[in-house]
């Protein structure tokens, strides 16, 4: 029967998580000892840890796990390369020799226990499964309604995504497969992934307080994660920039319009104020609308170059000639 078990894969991005890391380990291999107790997956299956440049003890972390527990294995990125990309590092890592992947933060805000029901989701036919906030008590009163306004805005553009769901989610062989024909370098995952259109499902889990150490994600890269996922997949910016000019436009015209008619008239107004008002909005309409382009300019710029998303520095195992995986440790 074990021949005929998926094989799982737990990628987990880790980033100065030497104060988690220990929890984490614990917490997961619960779960994989659990589901190769009752017959779920194959006792091949393994958690692996992507450490994105660290600046702490992970990686040395990471390696003594790699001695002390089977379901242990990593790999180490030469420098940091984003929560993104440590992930997609980890996706196309694990896509050799897993059956099926989740992706899991090392923070163990998401529930692992969920774990389960997403390989019963798996064993049911779907390809990807979703894991989905069911409230955000956790959440801020301004994180909450951000993440609720971005979710809208994204829908407006013309975006899918699923809402109240980030980065814990399953794929299987076949989605991941799909997923890694996707080469842009700027690759929003979130949108990414329901455009594959395998069957899916959702299961809802309640979103925990950090463990230990600090999110990584400030206010700074939550917003330039959003602007990213919303200029990697909608021009609507620009046609909005388009839009705007094609107004001022209008607005100037009539104002020419009314000038003229003005002078013709013999009645004049000291216009110093309109005039500084009007010089201000259309400079400012202008810069930005130059910003807004320049952003997809810079990306075709990046796209163009063709550089490699991530770097591998050090991985912890050998693979043979089927996928299989030997640790490096023994």
């Amino acid at each position: 029967m074990e021949k005929n078990l998926p094989n799982l894969t737990i990628v987990v991005p880790c980033y100065n998580e030497e104060f988690v890391l220990e929890k984490t380990t614990q917490e997961l291999t619960r779960v994989l000892n659990h589901l190769v107790t009752t017959n779920k997956i194959s006792s091949e299956s393994m958690i692996l840890y992507v450490d994105d440049g660290s600046k702490d003890s992970t990686w040395e972390l990471i390696e003594k796990y790699v001695s002390t527990n089977p379901f242990i294995q990593g790999v180490k990125l030469s420098r940091n390369f984003g929560h993104q990309g440590a992930i997609i590092a980890g996706m196309e890592t694990a896509r050799e020799f897993s059956d099926c992947i989740i992706t899991i933060d090392a923070d163990l805000q998401d529930d692992v226990d969920a774990i389960e029901q997403f390989i019963d989701k798996y064993r049911e036919g779907c390809e990807i499964v979703y894991g989905v906030r069911d409230k955000r008590d956790t959440d801020t009163f301004f994180k909450r309604n951000t993440a609720l306004a971005f979710y809208k805005i994204m829908g407006k553009l013309g975006v899918h995504l699923v809402p109240n769901h980030a980065d814990y989610r399953l794929l299987s062989k076949r989605a991941l497969d799909e997923f890694v024909k996707y080469q842009e370098e700027n690759l929003f995952i979130r949108g990414i992934v329901p455009l594959l259109g395998f069957k899916s499902a959702k299961v809802y889990y309640n979103r925990k307080e950090r463990f230990a150490g600090e999110s990584k994600y400030s206010l700074k890269k939550m917003l330039s994660f959003a602007f990213d996922g919303i200029t990697s997949f909608s021009i609507a910016p620009v046609r909005f920039v388009t839009f705007l000019g094609f107004m001022l436009v209008l607005i100037g015209t009539a104002i020419a319009i009314y000038t003229i008619c003005a002078k013709i008239f013999s009645y004049t107004v000291s216009g110093w104020t309109s005039l500084m008002l009007s010089v201000w909005l259309v400079g400012g309409v202008q810069l930005l609308a130059i910003g807004i382009i320049g952003e997809y300019i810079g990306k075709i710029f990046k796209e163009t170059k063709k550089r490699p998303r991530y770097t591998i520095e050090k991985k912890t195992y050998k693979e043979n000639s089927k996928g299989k995986v030997y640790s490096l440790e023994h």
